[in-house]
């Protein structure tokens, strides 16, 4: 049997917000992922002239479960740092 080194759970399309993957060998981890939809967030930056303390943003949570025995857990979480931040700005693969 081949090693299986990431999976892909989309449970987006079935408007789950997020979960526990559970991977199983082969896998070395798996990955889910939940719908995006917005919400009220934060604002990050308030002048004193702006009078709205939120704002709407598109939200998803992605959940990285890895084989320890495998990955590390800071190595997974590190990939999960650099995975949100392409997210966050594709315009980056680019670069």
């Amino acid at each position: 049997c081949a090693m299986v080194p990431l999976k892909i759970e989309n449970w987006g399309k079935y408007e789950i917000k997020g979960g526990a993957p559970i991977e199983r060998e082969p896998q070395a981890c798996i990955l889910g992922i939940g719908v995006a939809e917005d919400r009220v967030v934060p604002k990050i930056s308030i002048s004193d002239d702006d009078e709205k303390i939120y704002e709407y943003a598109t939200v998803l949570t992605a959940t990285l479960s890895c084989d320890h025995r495998v990955i590390d857990g800071a190595v997974g979480a590190q990939w999960l740092a650099a995975f949100r931040g392409l997210v966050e700005k594709p315009e980056s693969l680019l670069l």
